[in-house]
């Protein structure tokens, strides 16, 4: 029987407007439990999959209605660390995204930004674990967590877990005066399945891209370019397995365009194709996209189920309210 999943990455509360600016004339504001990794998380529990979240906040009200969300998805979060003064928040300066997408994140000097090494024993929180999931969040933070992230893989790497990376680029996060490509290189060669896309891929890892790409460019195209990319990230990192891609665009406001693809080391496949004008909110699709990839890979599916499931998970997430995923 195979173990747990385990996400790591920080906690956050999501907080808009209900209108279009943040101070609005119904001096409304939502807020949302969230953070890609939790998002991953609760959609894996979701699943029926054993998945536990690990991360940091202080032991306050926030926190334990946090958690107790995640606990009503099966998440487990029994690894859950109470220390700190503040958790971390990201504010979306318009209803849902969707007429901006600006965001405004209030993360440093959280309780998880402040973890060490050597705080966290990586030993006893990968006991029953057979796959640890990872974002590029989280070494965007600072150096320590950057430190952190490596303490963490190279315990996974060691005891044979597969490791999944989601290669998320946060430009704005990346501000303690060190690049991703300083970084996470060193980090991604722990890991055997890599997500994300062709841009993260060559703003992280330095693989090539081709300023001819755009959105007149067909699916086609673009996954004819994946194969090149994900040759390129097999050739540089001997553990990868699997590299998965994710292709979105907006027209407009409603509009949602989304595919992806799948390499192995012997085969490349695209997904169906999914378009909508009727988006409700577009936050946390990619991060259901690798919940459905990791969910299907969890389960050895084949490829083209694989990338199926993932991309049919990341459009359904365009019409769930909030960061978190439902079931459908």
């Amino acid at each position: 029987m195979k173990g747990k999943i385990i996400c790591f990455g920080e906690a956050l509360v999501r907080y808009q407007p209900a209108e279009d600016s943040f101070f609005n004339e119904s001096n409304k504001v939502m807020a949302f439990p969230g953070g890609s990794e939790a998002n991953v998380a609760v959609k894996l529990g979701q699943t029926g999959l054993p998945v536990s979240y690990i991360s940091a906040a202080p032991d306050n009200q926030i926190t334990r209605e946090f958690l107790k969300i995640l606990k009503d998805n099966n998440v487990e979060t029994d690894g859950f660390l109470y220390r700190g003064d503040r958790i971390g928040s990201y504010i979306l300066l318009s209803a849902n995204g969707l007429s901006k997408g600006e965001v405004i994140y209030d993360r440093k000097y959280s309780s998880f930004s402040q973890i060490k090494t050597g705080e966290i024993d990586w030993n006893k929180i990968f006991e029953d674990c057979s796959w640890f999931h990872w974002t590029a969040i989280t070494p965007a933070l600072n150096e320590e967590l950057a430190e952190v992230m490596k303490e963490a893989l190279e315990i996974a790497y060691s005891k044979g877990i597969t490791i999944s990376v989601d290669l998320n680029y946060r430009n704005k996060l990346w501000q303690y005066g060190k690049s991703p490509l300083e970084v996470m290189p060193e980090l991604v060669k722990y890991c055997h399945i890599i997500m994300g896309n062709i841009w993260a891929s060559h703003n992280m890892l330095g693989t090539s891209i081709d300023s001819n790409l755009n959105r007149n460019t067909s699916p086609e195209e673009y996954f004819e370019f994946a194969k090149k990319n994900s040759i390129d990230l097999f050739s540089e990192y001997k553990d990868a397995r699997i590299v998965a891609n994710t292709f979105r665009f907006m027209d407009n406001s409603n509009h949602n365009l989304l595919f992806g693809s799948i390499h192995s080391r012997n085969k490349s496949l695209i997904s169906p194709i999914y378009e909508t004008n009727d988006i409700i909110d577009r936050i946390g699709s990619g991060d259901a996209f690798m919940a459905g990839a990791i969910a299907s890979l969890y389960q050895d599916l084949d490829l083209q189920n694989i990338i199926d499931n993932a991309v049919q998970e990341g459009y359904h997430k365009l019409f769930v309210t909030g960061d978190f995923s439902n079931t459908k």
